[in-house]
């Protein structure tokens, strides 16, 4: 009777026969407990390292974004005055020319310069590289030294002259009017003629006089045309500050030829 009596208590509280605490619910409190583990349990050091989870929530968010969508760059330098003034951030629309559409006279595009506008760079500390271009990514520091921003004055065939007997650039024999240009500026004070080849860009700044660009290349290996994989995207807005909040996409040069 005592041993079928303990028999009878063992198979009343054996998990394996289906009686005492459900399994179900073991995967509910590990749950809870991993939940509370995160963003804590209580106490003073709860709401902050709920803050810290949900910033750093935030960066990868804005990251993944930077990377595949749409990315801020800081304006470093007056080359694309007046359009773009230095500490201005422009969002660089990096699906522009995902799905086979591709850059066009007007465009102002960010692009890898590495190859074209310099050389190949140095390999740094891998730590401080990685920081920075993850403050870039976010638009809070400078952009890389082999980033620029440019814009498109002649596509994969075009015959670029400078200058006109009216002092104007002229793209496959039509002249151009670009009314972005800085105040004052000439649209090159260097006289050229180049035929684009397929396949690449001849980029220019706005303030002509105190822009390094496709003009200043002429001399070296590809000539100062940019390839159109080394595109990052096109600038589309000014994002910062508020008071230059704009579309950028009225900026296009008038009178050249399209298509």
């Amino acid at each position: 009777m005592d041993t079928e009596a303990e028999l009878t208590q063992r198979g009343h509280s054996s998990p394996e026969q289906g009686e005492g605490r459900p399994r179900s619910a073991f995967p509910r409190i590990r749950a809870l407990r991993g939940l509370r583990s995160l963003f804590g349990s209580g106490g003073a050091s709860g709401p902050w390292r709920r803050a810290g989870v949900l910033g750093v929530v935030c960066t990868v968010f804005l990251l993944l974004v930077s990377n595949f969508v749409v990315q801020p760059f800081l304006i470093p330098s007056r080359s694309m005055e007046p359009t773009l003034e230095v500490g201005d951030r422009i969002l660089v629309n990096k699906l522009a020319y995902r799905f086979g559409s591709t850059p066009e006279r007007g465009d102002v595009v960010v692009f890898d310069g590495t190859g074209s506008f310099v050389r190949e760079p140095a390999r740094g500390n891998p730590v401080g590289d990685a920081l920075h271009g993850a403050a870039s990514a976010l638009g809070l520091a400078a952009p890389s030294d082999t980033d620029f921003v440019k814009r498109v004055v002649g596509v994969g065939g075009d015959d670029v002259v400078c200058c006109d007997a009216g002092g104007r650039i002229r793209v496959n024999g039509v002249p151009v009017e670009e009314p972005y240009l800085y105040p004052g500026d000439t649209p090159s004070k260097v006289p050229f003629r180049i035929v684009v080849p397929l396949g690449t860009l001849w980029v220019m700044g706005d303030h002509r006089s105190q822009s390094r660009d496709s003009r200043d290349h002429l001399g070296e290996p590809g000539g100062g045309m940019v390839p159109v994989e080394k595109v990052i995207g096109r600038a589309d807005w000014t994002g910062w500050p508020p008071s230059r909040w704009t579309s950028l996409s009225g900026t296009a040069a008038t009178g050249g030829p399209h298509g």
